[in-house]
Formats: structure tokens, C-alpha cells, sequence
């Protein structure tokens, strides 16, 4: 499941802000959760990568929500950044990824992400091959590490839930698609 290591990565952020400023670090992991979550809600609602994925347009509109954070900082608006940080990186990163496929390692599928400021689809890099794979679980473990060092109680709780159920997915990756294609 790709979207644990969006998780992990976007709880980077929230990491340097709890080391930064450590009444914010709730706040921040609560928009990290959010942030790099949410563009995958568009697997559900419309096409997934393309619907909520903005690999431009997030990144470029995490920028003024950061000095937004900086200049007037409280719980929202460092959720907001952080939020924002997370969904941008995310939509960016499944560039490095494979495409829209239920076997990626065939790559039969070149559409990684939508960027909508162009209007075309980003080329697959399957520098994270798929979800699901050997080296999307290493990107996540090694993403959570700051995040597990730095935060204790409920955020480093779910992050190492999270990571165990992308064990037991990547164990099973390949073995569960022909379930799935046979329910299509």
C-alpha cells in the first residue's frame, strides 16, 4: 500500500516541525496523516492519479500555506502546511512509481500521475516499482524512522501499525491479483 509510504513521508514534515517548534507537533502530524492520505481518496471518487492528485499545483500551493504557517503559526494553519506539503510530495512521487495497473511489474501501463497545470500524464519512472513492492516498503521504513525517533504515543503507535500491515501487504502483493481480477 503506496499510500503508507505517502504517510511516512509526508510525517517527515511533521517531524521537523515537532523538533522545530514542539507545540505544533500534533498539529502537524494530524495534517501529515491528512495530507498524505487524501489524494488517494481519488481511487473511490473520479480517476485515481488524476481526479486529487495535483503533482504541480500542490507542491506550488504548499509553498505560501508554509509562510502562511511561519508568519502567523497555530494549529491550522500547520496542519494546513503540512497538509499540503504531504498531498503535494505525494502526487509528485508516483511519478517514481509505476502506472495504474493491477500487475505494475508487467508495465503495461506508462500513466504515473495527471498533472492538470499541463494537462497530460506523467511518463511512469518505476523507480519505486509498484505498491506493494519490496522497495516501496523500504522507502516507508526507512521515511519512518525520523518520525518513530522524534514522535512517541499515538502518531509513532499508528505509523508502526501502518508499516506492519505494508509488511504483510508486500508479502502478499502478487499472490492476491488474481482475486482482484477475477471480481472485475
Amino acid at each position: 500500500m503506496m499510500v503508507i509510504t505517502h504517510v511516512a513521508v509526508a510525517l517527515l514534515a511533521a517531524s521537523a516541525v515537532a523538533v522545530a517548534a514542539p507545540e505544533f507537533a500534533a498539529a502537524a502530524a494530524v495534517g501529515a496523516y491528512v495530507g498524505g492520505t487524501l489524494p488517494d481518496i481519488d481511487l473511490f471518487v473520479g480517476v485515481h492519479r488524476r481526479t486529487l492528485h495535483f503533482p504541480v499545483l500542490g507542491p506550488a500551493l504548499a509553498v505560501p500555506a508554509v509562510a502562511v504557517a511561519l508568519v502567523v503559526p497555530s494549529d491550522a494553519t500547520v496542519a494546513v502546511a503540512v497538509a499540503l506539503v504531504g498531498a503535494g510530495v505525494h502526487a509528485a512521487s508516483d511519478a517514481l512509481g509505476a502506472g495504474e495497473e493491477l500487475r505494475p511489474w508487467e508495465r503495461t501501463n506508462p500513466n504515473a500521475v495527471y498533472d492538470h497545470a499541463s494537462g497530460r500524464w506523467w511518463r511512469a519512472r518505476y523507480l519505486v516499482p509498484y505498491d506493494g513492492s519490496p522497495r516501496d516498503l523500504a522507502v516507508a521504513v526507512l521515511a519512518a524512522v525520523p518520525t518513530l525517533l522524534v514522535y512517541d504515543g499515538p502518531v509513532a503507535w499508528v505509523l508502526a501499525g501502518l508499516l506492519v500491515a505494508a509488511a504483510l501487504y508486500t508479502a502478499v502483493r502478487r499472490r492476491v491479483v488474481p482475486y482482484f481480477e477475477a471480481m472485475l
